[in-house]
């Protein structure tokens, strides 16, 4: 067991959180529900001559450089001999919702993120079992007997960790990140591996000689939110392996959308609203991932010099099909005047969701400085 030095006035149990990643989840359902698409590359998504984007690639395909959110038809000129699939949201959410049910065997601070993606909360379990690792191992080994499909676990103190964890193994593995080791994990890590920090931002870090954790953590907070605005304190909470986000059971999405930053501004208009048409894709492939509609449309814009605008448009109906997706923010993007100025951020997203429940969140309670078993 593994003791934490005691508050002066209060006695507190740090957080065991669990971080579960299917692995290349919607290409291995359909491995596993077709054999002869096993060992072979393998992309989940609208073909090439459909305008088609990637939503999920088998680590087969991966090593072509293959990845979700990829143009099909720049999947396919990688691999001539890529197979491709079209998504079946039914199934997947069929196969999430028991993956969802074996989580519930142990705790009910179940956050999912995405079909393929959940948080749990196992400080204190249904099973009272002592260490949250073995919660992990029981987990991933009840998801491959029942469905025959690998996941992937990380387990620490918070969900920065958690999820920095999942993703140090993969596929089928388990990562722990012991409290006494967050900060040196935290400071060794290459700033483009951080979660939450994407290849753009990560471009302006290295500029500003930031490459490491340790180099982001020697950026005081007024630094930090003067280059990077609100997300500057998310930064420099992480650069210190603190993340007091709670796993939040029940949480319903109040939007659903995508957004594209690019590694090199764009000039051209043509260019624009083809990027736009690939976000519009994955927004459609989100909204039914989730089976579920959207009313009101928002189309962001982010200049070169970070000016960013939004112009958004409420619909009568819900929508959740590509063409009105797309043809809604073809719209808006044309009715701005860009002054000749060259964009480096696109996005899109649907709000007025037309889902029913009611937002729970589940704080947990939280004392400072206790015992914990990993």
């Amino acid at each position: 067991m593994l003791e934490l030095p005691l508050g002066q006035e209060s006695v507190a149990r740090t957080r065991k959180i669990v971080h579960v990643d299917m692995d290349a989840f919607y290409a291995s359902v359909e491995q596993r529900d077709n054999p002869s698409y096993r060992g072979k590359p393998l992309v989940v998504g609208g073909s090439p001559n459909q305008r088609g984007v990637v939503a999920a690639a088998s680590y087969e395909a991966r090593k072509f450089g293959i990845h979700s959110a990829m143009p099909s038809i720049t999947a396919f000129a990688k691999c001539p001999g890529l197979i491709f699939v079209r998504p079946r949201f039914d199934v997947y959410r069929k196969v999430s919702s028991a993956i969802h049910a074996i989580f519930k065997r142990y705790t009910n601070l179940v956050e999912g993120v995405a079909l393929d993606e959940a948080y749990l909360d196992v400080t204190e379990n249904k099973q009272n079992i002592p260490y949250a690792s073995t919660v992990a191992r029981y987990i991933r080994t009840a998801i491959f007997q029942e469905t025959q499909l690998t996941a992937t676990a990380g387990v620490s103190i918070n969900k920065f960790l958690a999820k920095m964890a999942s993703g140090q193994n993969k596929p089928n593995g388990l990562t722990v990140i012991l409290p006494q080791d967050a900060i040196a994990f935290v400071e060794q890590l290459a700033i483009e591996k951080f979660h939450g920090i994407g290849e753009v931002t990560a471009a302006k870090m290295h500029s500003l000689g930031i490459h490491t954790g340790a180099d982001l953590k020697e950026r005081s907070l007024t630094e930090l939110t003067h280059h990077f605005g609100k997300a500057g304190n998310y930064y420099y909470k992480i650069a210190r392996a603190e993340d007091d986000r709670p796993v939040e059971a029940n949480r319903v999405r109040k939007s659903i959308g995508a957004e594209t930053s690019f590694a090199q501004d764009l000039n051209d208009i043509g260019q624009m609203l083809q990027e736009l048409d690939q976000i519009a894709q994955i927004v459609e492939q989100r909204l039914e991932q989730h089976k579920i509609r959207g009313r009101t449309l928002t189309l962001k814009v982010k200049f070169s010099d970070y000016h960013q605008i939004t112009r958004s448009k409420t619909m009568l109906a819900t929508i959740s099909q590509l063409d009105t997706i797309f043809e809604t923010a073809k719209t808006l993007f044309l009715s701005i005047d860009l002054q000749n100025r060259s964009i480096r951020l696109l996005g899109i997203s649907l709000s007025n969701l037309n889902n029913a429940k009611q937002t729970q969140v589940i704080q947990l309670p939280l004392f400072q400085n206790a015992g914990i078993i990993f």
